[in-house]
């Protein structure tokens, strides 16, 4: 999984934000991005945006623990690469680690893991608040801005508190780690896309973050979150459902569920195997034995159901000679209540993407309209 050769000892470097203009932060295209489709206040602030090619990226899949047996003596890391699946093309995903200095003065890899993914959803949900997203075309870019006051209140709301060290360690890491997604093309060549997690980041270190709590962050987002953004390619899903799980594994299946399960019925089903689950979350790969991993994949459909997404989760073992586990299908029924989320996550996409339609039509004729019949400028006498 992780290349030979280790990432020697370089200074980190990282993209400030160029300034973001006032304009970017109260456009139409973000208006979209962060008006949620829902019945009342409460239904609002449990609502985020998924990403679909981002959010389907195995990024945050190494855990601390296996990080710890894979680095050097010297404390270095490889490169790490990740095959999976999306919407039946395989693409793989290539994670360059961060490097950080730790407190003891000594310089360490770090990929992004699942305290970087807390955060990461924490952020976007501050960019869904009116004043604190940004989605500037001109310059292709978006992100958040925010306090990192603000940062720790909406993280430990959600059930996951952090220091300030370690919330500015994880922006250290998301804003250094790189990642490629490489695709192989028909005719055998790789066409590839390479950016950190957070395209830039700048902001303010401080002995006492409790005494200037306002001093302002700001976020870039990866240019895919940018890209769903143009092209409304995201979807509105329960994120305080989603911060509530306890593992990243329960956490990957509502999101692949939330992008994926879009027709959601009371009688339409969704199936799934384990081999994909193990495939496209790369969350599996620690268990030494099948057996292991799918008992984890057990406990993670449970916690769903009791989360109040799935209603029943059916089970089929597929067995081959001398009854060896093969592969396990799973049959998943849905609530009233997630049938519910995703309709209305499927009824604000096509409006918004409606108003998109009928903006572009309505510039189209007036484009039509001045060159039919131009405007002549007048001169006016002395």
């Amino acid at each position: 999984m992780a290349d030979n050769n280790v990432t020697k000892k370089n200074p980190p470097t990282r993209r400030s934000v160029a300034p973001v203009s006032d304009t970017a932060f109260a456009g139409w295209q973000l208006s979209l991005f962060q008006g949620f489709l829902a019945n009342t206040d409460d239904q609002v602030e449990s609502l985020s945006n998924a990403v679909d090619l981002w959010d389907s990226i195995p990024r945050y899949s190494i855990s601390r623990a296996r990080m710890n047996t894979m680095r050097t003596a010297d404390g270095f890391l490889g490169v790490a690469e990740l095959s999976f699946h999306y919407r039946g093309r395989t693409l793989t995903a290539r994670i360059y680690p961060a490097q950080i200095k730790n407190d003891d003065g000594q310089w360490k890899s770090y990929y992004p893991s699942a305290r970087e993914e807390l955060v990461e959803y924490a952020l976007r949900k501050i960019s869904a608040e009116q004043g604190a997203g940004f989605f500037d075309r001109s310059t292709y870019r978006s992100g958040a801005r925010f306090s990192l006051y603000q940062l720790r209140k909406e993280l430990e709301q959600q059930g996951h508190s952090l220091r300030y060290d370690q919330i500015i360690e994880a922006l250290d890491i998301l804003s250094l780690s790189s990642i490629e997604i490489e695709c192989a093309t028909d005719g055998g060549d790789g066409a590839f896309a390479r950016s950190t997690y957070f395209a830039a980041l700048s902001g303010v270190k401080r002995k006492d973050y409790e005494t200037h709590r306002d001093t302002r962050w700001i976020a870039q987002f990866h240019p895919l979150v940018t890209q769903s953004i143009d092209h409304v390619t995201y979807r509105q899903f329960n994120y305080q459902r989603m911060m509530t799980c306890s593992t990243q594994l329960a956490r990957w299946l509502i999101g692949q569920l939330v992008l994926k399960y879009t027709q959601a019925a009371m009688l339409n089903s969704f199936e799934i195997r384990y081999s994909t689950i193990k495939r496209d979350s790369a969350l599996l790969a620690g268990y030494k034995l099948d057996r292991q991993a799918i008992a984890a994949l057990d406990q993670a459909w449970d916690e769903l159901k009791s989360l109040g997404a799935l209603s029943t989760v059916k089970k089929i073992e597929q067995r081959g000679a001398r009854s060896k586990l093969e592969d396990v299908i799973y049959t998943l029924h849905p609530t009233q209540e997630f049938v519910a989320e995703q309709k209305a996550a499927n009824r604000r996409q096509n409006n918004a993407k409606d108003g998109i339609s009928s903006a572009i039509e309505m510039q189209n004729r007036v484009e039509q309209l001045n060159k039919k019949h131009p405007v002549r400028a007048t001169r006016r006498g002395k």
